[in-house]
């Protein structure tokens, strides 16, 4: 069995011998796919808010949760800095940082001035190869 492209809505395949897909089909009679209804993610029984993952009863509780827990992590904040006296201040961390200009000195750090091939990493690697066999040669 072949299928082929829907001439209609070019996104869905149908059988040869037809002349539109199931979906296309549907939609020309007035049967208009139902959308799926996305339920509130808290309580799992009322339809979803557009634009949002819970209803608008649970919305609302949480609204009125969060008014007297956003001036108890203010509190928090407050007291956390405060007790942040035992803490190494951020100047002090540049020292574990080391500086770029030293290690750009390491000749193993230097720019590169050729680019890198597989062919020319082959060939070094078929030298060295070479090079070991004929010291193993002179070794025997």
């Amino acid at each position: 069995m072949k299928f082929v492209l829907c001439p209609r809505c070019e996104m869905n395949y149908m059988p040869v011998g037809e002349q539109y897909c199931k979906v296309c089909l549907q939609e020309m009679r007035g049967y208009a796919a139902p959308e799926e209804i996305e339920l509130c993610s808290v309580c799992n029984e009322n339809p979803a808010l557009p634009g949002h993952d819970v209803c608008a009863q649970c919305l609302r509780e949480m609204q009125n949760h969060e008014e007297p827990h956003e001036e108890a992590d203010e509190a928090h904040e407050t007291i956390d800095a405060e007790n942040l006296s035992g803490v190494e201040s951020v100047a002090e961390m540049d020292e574990i940082i080391p500086d770029m200009d030293e290690s750009m000195n390491n000749p193993e750090f230097g720019e590169m001035t050729h680019t890198l091939s597989l062919e020319s990493v082959r060939e070094d690697e078929e030298k060295e190869q070479d090079e070991a066999d004929a010291e193993e040669d002179e070794d025997r």
